[in-house]
C-alpha cells in the first residue's frame, strides 16, 4: 500500500493495478531485478524524495499499469480487465463458479473462497468502475436497489434521518418510506436546487445523508453536488450521489465532494437492457470496510455473467453517451419547438434553470428528455401508445430508446405523496438510433 494512494495487488493474476487519490502517479522505481520492478511502500520513496522507511516489495508486473492519470475509455477498457495469465485470454473470463479450492484448511487460494463473498469477474468490474469514478473502493450488486438498500442497512440505525429529492426516483423513495421506515429511519424530501431548502431540511446530528440525484428522475433537476456537500459535511452529514443518469462519464461526484456514489448499473453501464446491476464507490476505507462486511451478510451481490455483460458495457460506455447526447440534443431541440409540447425538461436547454450549474459539473447533458405535452393525462398516454421505433418500457439507457408515462409506470409508487409526477408527463430516453428516425417517429405520435 502506498499511503495516499491505492494501489491493489491481485496475485493470483500476477499483476498490478493502480489509482491514485487524488489522481496523481508517484513514480515508481523503475529498475528490473530478475524480470520484476521494485515498487516503493512510501511517497517519499516513490516520489524519489528520500529513503522508504518500509520495505519495498518486489512484485512481478505485467504492463500496461493502470493508473488514475490515464483517459477514460482507456481505464474503461483496461482497468481490472488485464488478459488472462493462464491462457492468455484478452477478455476476462467469465468465473462461472460458487466455489474455489483451498490449498490448505483456511488458505484459500488467490484469496477467493465463495462467490457471495467475491469472485474475480466481480473483482474485475468493481474495479473498473472505482477507476472510472475516481474512488478507492467499488462494490457491485444484483440490482440498484440493492446496492441503496446495503448502504442504508450500513450507515442507518433507528432515528437516522436522511435527506431525499422531492422528485427522486420512485423505487428510492419506496425504500425509504415502506421498508426503512418502519425500523426508525425517517426520510424528508428538499428541493436539491434551493440550498436553503437543503439546510432547512438538514438537522445536525441527526441527519445521516443527504441523497443526491442529479439529474433528477424524471425532472432533469440539477443540483449542486460541491455545494450541497459543503452543508452536509459542516453538519456532520454524508453525501450520496446517485449518478445513474450522468453516468462516471459525465459527472465525477467523488471530485465533487460526495462520500458515496450510487449506480443502477441496469442503465447506462450496462447499456443493452440485458442485465439488472447496482453499484457503490467511494474512498473511504472504513466504511467500505463496512459495506463489504454487509455485502457479503446480506447477499444481494451480482452473478459472475452479469457482472462480466456490465464489464464489456463499460467498455464502450464514453462513445455510448456521446451518441446519446447528440441525439438527446436533436430531440429536445425538436420538441422544444413543438405547438403540442406545454414543457420540456432537458439541462442541455438554455431556457433550463441549470443550464449553467450543468454545463460546469457535467462534460455533457446526457440522454433523457422529459416533456409535458397540451391536452392531460390522455393526451400523454396517446403519444406513449403512439410511437413505433420508439419502445413503450420502464427502465433507461440502453441502446434502444424507450418512451414512458412515469405517474403510470416508474413513479406510480409516489402517487398521493410530495414526489408525486404531473399526469401530463412523459419521461424518453435517447437510444443511439439515427435521430432523424426518432424526431419522425415523435412527430407521428404528436400529429
Amino acid at each position: 500500500m502506498i499511503q495516499s494512494a491505492f494501489l491493489h495487488y491481485r496475485s493470483e493474476r500476477s499483476c498490478i493495478y493502480a489509482t491514485l487519490t487524488p489522481p496523481r502517479l508517484f513514480r515508481m522505481r523503475p529498475e528490473p531485478v530478475d524480470g520484476r520492478i521494485l515498487l516503493a511502500s512510501t511517497p517519499a520513496e516513490a516520489s524519489g524524495v528520500g529513503p522508504s522507511t518500509g520495505p519495498a516489495r518486489s512484485w512481478r508486473v505485467r504492463w500496461p499499469l493502470v493508473t488514475a492519470t490515464q483517459g477514460f475509455s482507456t481505464r474503461a477498457i483496461h482497468a481490472g480487465q488485464e488478459p488472462d495469465s493462464a491462457v492468455g485470454s484478452v477478455v476476462p473470463p467469465i468465473y462461472a463458479t460458487s466455489t474455489f479450492i483451498q490449498d490448505k484448511v483456511g488458505e484459500a487460494r488467490g484469496g477467493y473462497e465463495y462467490s457471495r463473498s467475491s469472485n474475480p469477474t466481480r473483482t474485475a468490474l468493481e474495479e473498473c468502475l472505482a477507476a472510472l469514478e475516481g474512488g478507492r473502493h467499488g462494490l457491485v450488486f444484483a440490482s440498484g436497489l440493492a446496492a441503496e438498500d446495503t448502504l442504508l442497512r450500513t450507515i442507518a440505525s433507528p432515528g437516522s434521518h436522511f435527506v431525499v429529492p422531492d422528485d427522486a426516483y420512485g423505487g428510492t423513495y419506496r425504500l425509504f418510506a415502506r421498508v426503512h421506515q418502519r425500523w426508525g429511519v425517517a426520510a424528508d424530501p428538499a428541493h436539491l436546487t434551493n440550498l436553503d431548502s437543503v439546510a432547512a431540511a438538514i438537522t445536525p446530528g441527526e441527519t445521516k445523508a443527504v441523497w443526491i440525484e442529479t439529474p433528477t428522475n424524471p425532472l432533469l433537476n440539477i443540483a449542486d453536488i460541491a455545494a450541497i456537500a459543503d452543508l452536509a459535511h459542516s453538519a456532520g452529514a454524508l453525501v450520496v450521489v446517485d449518478n445513474t443518469f450522468a453516468t462516471p462519464y459525465l459527472q465525477q461526484p467523488l471530485e465533487l465532494g460526495a462520500d458515496v456514489v450510487v449506480h443502477s448499473t441496469t442503465k447506462y453501464c450496462g447499456g443493452h437492457s440485458d442485465i439488472i446491476g447496482g453499484a457503490l464507490v467511494l474512498n473511504d476505507d472504513n466504511l467500505a470496510e463496512q459495506l463489504r462486511f454487509h455485502q457479503n451478510a446480506i447477499g444481494g451481490v451480482a452473478s459472475p455473467f452479469d457482472c462480466w455483460l456490465i464489464l464489456r458495457g463499460l467498455r464502450t460506455l464514453a462513445v455510448r453517451m456521446e451518441k446519446h447526447c447528440d441525439n438527446a440534443e436533436l430531440v429536445a431541440a425538436y420538441l422544444d419547438e413543438h405547438p403540442r409540447i406545454a414543457q420540456v425538461y432537458f439541462p442541455g436547454l438554455d431556457a433550463h434553470p441549470a443550464h449553467d450549474l450543468a454545463k460546469r459539473q457535467m462534460r455533457r447533458y446526457g440522454g433523457m428528455v422529459s416533456f409535458r405535452v397540451i391536452g392531460g393525462e390522455q393526451a400523454a398516454l396517446q403519444v406513449c401508445e403512439g410511437t413505433s421505433v420508439i419502445i413503450l418500457g420502464e427502465s433507461l439507457g440502453g441502446v434502444e430508446s424507450l418512451i414512458e408515462h412515469p405517474g403510470k409506470m416508474t413513479h406510480l409508487s409516489v402517487a398521493g405523496t410530495q414526489l408525486e409526477v404531473p399526469n401530463d408527463l412523459i419521461r424518453l430516453s435517447v437510444g443511439i438510433e439515427d435521430a432523424e428516425d426518432l424526431i419522425a417517429d415523435l412527430d407521428r405520435a404528436l400529429a
